[in-house]
Order: C-alpha cells, then structure tokens, then sequence
C-alpha cells in the first residue's frame, strides 16, 4: 500500500495504522513523488490526501484513473476537505472510498478492508 500526504506526522500516523493491519506501506509526502511512485511500485492500494502543495490528492487520483496500468488500483481519500461538494469530488475524480480527517484506527482498518474486497 501506498501512503501520500504531505504531512510527516499525518503521514507515518496512517502508514502505522494499515502496518498494524499487516500490510507493508509506502510513503510519499507529495503529489509529485507520488505518481512516480505509484507508478513504479504499483501498490495494491493507495491512501491519499487532497490538499498538497505541489499537486493535489485530486491530481494524482485523475493521472492514476487515465493510465491503464494503474486505473484499477483503489484509492481512500483521507482528507481535511469534508464539504459534501469536496466529497462528491473526490468520488467523481475515482476514489473508492472519501474520509474526512481526523481519521480513527477503525475507519482505517476498515477502508482497508472494504477497498480490498470490492477490487
């Protein structure tokens, strides 16, 4: 799995909860790195955050959708933005699943499990 956010703590907070759910985890703390990351490692999953300064969750998200090597790789948005209209964003744009931050172990563990049993 793969974790991308641009905060080192909210980063290695996340990595460590879906660690403790037995799966090895990558890091990224930016959009950039991410997509080249994701597209060299081909993580099973992906955990992504929407605010980053150099590009956005929601860029990564829609570069990951155009390419046929990793469209069917499953993203959770873990996101600070929590408007309904962000939500619905986030799911046009390809995620599979959308929280909102702060994030629990619980809903990780289970954004986990639900993204690997409908991929």
């Amino acid at each position: 799995m793969a974790v991308v956010d641009d905060e080192p703590d909210t980063t290695e907070m996340i990595a460590e909860m879906i660690r403790l759910s037995g799966y090895q985890v990558i890091t990224s703390f930016s959009g950039s790195a991410a997509m080249q990351i994701i597209s060299s490692e081909k993580p099973d999953a992906v955990v992504l955050d929407v605010m980053m300064p150099d590009r956005s969750g929601l860029d990564v998200l829609r570069f990951m959708r155009q390419d046929p090597r990793l469209e069917r790789i499953p993203v959770i948005v873990v996101s600070a933005r929590n408007r309904p209209e962000d939500i619905r964003e986030g799911i046009a744009a390809g995620a599979a699943i959308y929280l909102t931050k702060p994030v629990a172990f619980r809903e990780i563990k289970n954004a986990v499990q639900r993204v690997f049993s409908i991929s």
